[in-house]
């Protein structure tokens, strides 16, 4: 068997196949996506692009003219339907292909509610593919009234698109608060008032119980009783990673598709990047879904496919654009006891600990925080409190 094969067109897969090229791979590499364009950037499709500010090649990692140039056999609307590991090959409708490695680059699909609740009325939509968000655009008009269901941030976001747009939005989450899952209170209640001031109906503590309609969706009937009319849906509650395929081969899953420490899977030729993929952290296992993790595993993962040998060491950070507000995300907060506020006049950044460790930051419209807390926490060292909480301070002292 000869060649290397990619099943998933996204971020990982598109970077991990022009990182075997770059570090000098002149085997065959073949890049197997389901759907009929390029791979492109995911985060301005529902932003940037849903809005009209960015044309649709612009959202291409890389001209399409790239894959030809650099031998790339690149796949589009082709889905691959089994792996047969016995003989190193899979399928794709009538044809078997072989490899010599196999990477598993499938990604997340987001969570749909339910038919039984109108989950398949016209006129919900969830936020994940170029398709998608097409199909949602036409109803982003002023006026329109659009309910947005789930407060983590891919609903926050959505919020601030529609609200910009002009909309009438009504937000709700079942948790006592957004952002419960991936945030501190204080994050929390940043991005409540923020909206607030956008005009946006955030409803915690309330969840969908169905929405309303025939055929066509107008309007939902809450948990609490109430009941909203509604132009469209869009529906945020969460990604699970696409285990399909391996699950069926057979391969080991925990979270994701389990890899080692260097991302190979329970099968030494098949390896796995990305959101689909959970690896070795800590005492337990670690799956991301960002952009940077894609990137930085399929980079590792292309190495060790030449023989590098390297294990992954992800070094976390986020984003997220909402209205005028960038907030940067380094580290990881879980297990923490206490947040340190820095606040200053048009900016404020929320830093984790636990005991006298620093976990994560999140930092809104400061940069300068995000920078020195990423480089704090990547280099495993922590933060004086007293200098973090002092506005006046110079945080770059903590990096001394």
């Amino acid at each position: 068997m000869t060649g290397v094969v990619v099943i998933g067109a996204g971020q990982a897969g598109a970077s991990l196949v022009a990182k075997l090229r770059s570090e000098g791979y002149d085997g065959p590499i073949t890049l197997i996506g389901e759907e009929p364009v390029p791979p492109y950037q995911r985060p301005p499709l529902s932003k940037k692009y849903l809005l009209g500010d960015m044309a649709l090649e612009r959202l291409y990692l890389r001209p399409e003219s790239y894959y030809a140039e650099a031998g790339i056999d690149l796949r589009l609307n082709a889905r691959v339907t089994a792996i047969d590991r016995a003989a190193q090959e899979v399928v794709i409708g009538t044809e078997r292909l072989g490899y010599a490695h196999l990477v598993l680059a499938t990604g997340s699909r987001p969570r749909h509610l339910p038919a039984a609740i109108g989950g398949e009325l016209g006129g919900v939509h969830v936020v994940r593919t170029l398709a998608d968000v097409d199909a949602m655009a036409p109803g982003f008009v002023p006026g329109a009234r659009v309910l947005i269901v789930g407060g983590g941030y891919i609903g926050l976001e959505a919020a601030a698109v529609a609200a910009s747009r002009g909309m009438q939005v009504v937000l709700v989450e079942m948790a006592p608060r957004i952002l419960q899952r991936v945030a501190a209170k204080e994050t929390s209640d940043y991005f409540r008032a923020l909206h607030g001031r956008h005009g946006v109906d955030i409803r915690e503590g309330v969840g969908l119980e169905r929405l309303l309609g025939d055929g066509q969706v107008n309007g939902a009937r809450l948990t609490d009783g109430t009941e909203v009319a509604v132009d469209m849906v869009i529906v945020g509650v969460g990604i699970v990673p696409d285990t399909a395929l391996a699950e069926a081969a057979g391969l080991a899953i925990d979270n994701g598709i389990a890899v080692d420490a260097q991302g190979r899977t329970s099968d030494p030729t098949i390896w796995a990047v990305g959101d689909c993929a959970s690896f070795p952290h800590g005492e337990g296992r670690l799956r991301l879904e960002s952009v940077p993790n894609a990137i930085d595993m399929a980079d590792c993962v292309a190495g060790n496919i030449l023989g590098a040998a390297v294990a992954y060491v992800p070094k976390p950070w986020f984003w997220s654009d909402q209205y005028d507000v960038k907030l940067q995300i380094a580290g990881l907060s879980t297990g923490y006891d206490r947040i340190v506020t820095r606040d200053g006049a048009a900016s404020v950044s929320f830093w984790y600990f636990r005991g006298d460790q620093l976990l994560a930051v999140d930092a809104m419209n400061d940069p300068r925080a995000y920078m020195v807390g990423k480089r704090l926490i990547d280099a495993g060292k922590t933060a004086d409190p007293a200098v973090v909480a002092d506005a006046a301070a110079d945080l770059k002292v903590l990096l001394g």
